[in-house]
């Protein structure tokens, strides 16, 4: 028999995923997977139930639907600060995933060499190889997750073709300061690359932290393909509505990307979140208010029980400090807590390039009573667990 392709040897599936997987087969609560148990907007639900019975069966536009473009770029535009062509500089995708895909197959070539930050979300480092490119890491250093601009530099020099760029981060939760984000596009213009920007969690962003987007900044329009979804702004993870917004010379060709990987998103979800896309600001300010809270709920009892944990700045993801339980494997740790506790984790190994076993990702995008009962089972970790290791770290 033929042997399958060589690219898929270095990463294995998807980390986060599985341990939805280890959720559900022992009934834990599922903190490691990021989507909310709550439901999206009512309104973007009345829409749906119409559009069921409306004409939105078919293929739409392969890069869109038109009216879902135009409020796209409407909201964008007043975001980002410069009028975007709903035509010319949007293609709408299959979720961020795809869209990330479809960037780095749009600016970079097979043995091109691209900038991930460590920690990253799990995806960066497969979509370089499946574009047959070569990660080059650079490492965010806790609390704060900021990077040496020397170590930045010295990447850039390896004749790099592209920057990736998690703004709020996932799994830090770090939100890159507007000097930040100076520094990266004063080495993007020195050494003439690309920057490709995922954006998901624009919205969620706590004070007194703001998200500054990259494409906003003088004279990074041209080079950056911005990346983003709807998913976590409006709680409808599983409609899988993502976008790219670039100049148009970059959209022409990301348009092909898309087209035969994906042909179109689904024209139906389209229809329906529309109504999402044309919410005012107050409704943006509410999302933020309301995962403030949440985090500061889940923050709180997480002191309370003595377990160490970051505190992020964006995005709701936080990483916990397993060190005192000695194990030395972060996902043997993260099965046990499942099938002991009851409370679903990734291993925090996933996310990092660098040797790290003692962290582990939850995060607080649930309805307040499942958050509540998340720490009502940490309150036995180390009750449970201990047994099962029967030795501390330290």
């Amino acid at each position: 028999m033929p042997q399958i392709s060589h690219r898929t040897e270095s990463f294995t599936d998807s980390v986060i995923r599985r341990m939805t997987r280890v959720s559900l087969q022992y009934g834990a609560i599922n903190l490691s997977q990021g989507f909310p148990d709550f439901e999206p907007p009512a309104p973007i639900l009345e829409r749906l139930r119409e559009v069921a019975h409306e004409d939105f069966h078919q293929y739409s536009i392969t890069w869109g639907a038109q009216n879902f473009r135009e409020a796209l770029a409407q909201k964008q535009s007043r975001l980002m600060g410069r009028t975007i062509d709903p035509n010319a500089e949007i293609v709408v995708t299959c979720g961020s995933t795809e869209a990330m895909m479809a960037a780095m197959m749009t600016a970079v070539n097979p043995g091109d060499k691209v900038i991930v930050f460590s920690p990253f979300y799990e995806n960066y480092g497969a979509d370089a190889i499946l574009s047959g490119a070569e990660p080059i890491y650079v490492p965010l250093y806790p609390p704060e997750f900021h990077f040496k601009t020397e170590e930045l530099e010295a990447a850039f020099r390896q004749g790099v073709k592209a920057l990736i760029l998690c703004n709020p981060s996932n799994p830090s939760g770090k939100v890159f300061t507007r000097e930040e984000l100076q520094i990266i596009a004063d080495l993007v213009q020195r050494y003439d690359i690309f920057v490709i920007t995922d954006e998901v969690y624009e919205h969620i962003v706590y004070a007194p932290y703001q998200h500054v987007y990259f494409a906003s900044l003088p004279g990074m329009w041209q080079r950056t393909i911005t990346c983003s979804s709807l998913s976590k702004t409006y709680s409808i993870t599983g409609w899988r509505l993502g976008y790219m917004i670039a100049p148009p010379t970059i959209i022409d060709a990301a348009k092909k990307v898309h087209d035969f990987l994906t042909v179109g998103a689904a024209a139906p979800l389209q229809e329906a979140a529309v109504t999402g896309l044309k919410f005012g600001d107050a409704y943006y300010r509410t999302l933020a208010e309301t995962y403030e809270r949440k985090r500061n709920l889940f923050l709180k009892g997480l002191d309370d029980l003595h377990i160490p944990h970051t505190t992020p700045q964006g995005a709701y993801y936080i990483l916990l400090d397993i060190s005192e339980f000695g194990f030395e494997s972060d996902l043997e740790f993260c099965e046990v807590l499942a099938r002991d506790v009851g409370v679903g984790a990734v291993p925090g190994s996933s996310f990092f390039r660098e040797d790290v076993n003692h962290l582990i990702r939850v995060h607080f995008a649930k309805k307040d009573e499942t958050l509540y009962e998340a720490l009502n089972r940490l309150s036995d970790l180390r009750r449970k667990i201990f047994p099962k290791t029967g030795k501390r770290k330290y």
